[in-house]
């Protein structure tokens, strides 16, 4: 089994982020989503975890959030297979109440998107030619 990681992020909108996140493809676990959490499947290996604000910091024993629309907290970047699921992914999120995050990176073995999730949270999409990975 490869090492997991779960992204988890307080939200102001628990419905707002449940369509954004569901808009992007990825599957909602119900076994895990309550009244104040969702579980959403990525891959095998990733699981984002979207959690009201008051559910955050009950998790967290901390007595408030980062607002990421003010300060960046973290910059959650998702390496896919092609460019066109690059647009794919980023267009989807912006159609469902998501921002563009930055400007397009064209680097020619390397394309990228941002988008801001409607909390602020930025995802970069992110494809990369194979060949150019040292060692390919």
């Amino acid at each position: 089994m490869p090492n997991m990681i779960f992204p988890n992020l307080p939200v102001a909108d628990l419905a707002a982020s449940k369509a954004f996140y569901s808009a992007l493809g990825f599957s909602l676990n119900e076994q895990f989503s309550d009244e104040s959490t969702a579980s959403f499947v990525v891959s095998d290996a990733v699981v984002i975890m979207v959690m009201t604000q008051e559910r955050f910091t009950e998790f967290t024993k901390q007595p408030g959030t980062a607002d990421p629309k003010i300060a960046r907290e973290v910059i959650n970047a998702l390496g896919v297979e092609s460019r066109d699921e690059v647009d794919k992914l980023a267009d989807a999120g912006i159609a469902a109440g998501g921002a563009v995050g930055g400007d397009t990176q064209e680097h020619g073995f390397m394309y990228g998107r941002s988008v801001d999730d409607p909390d602020g949270h930025r995802w970069e999409f992110v494809w990369m030619d194979p060949s150019a990975i040292a060692g390919s």
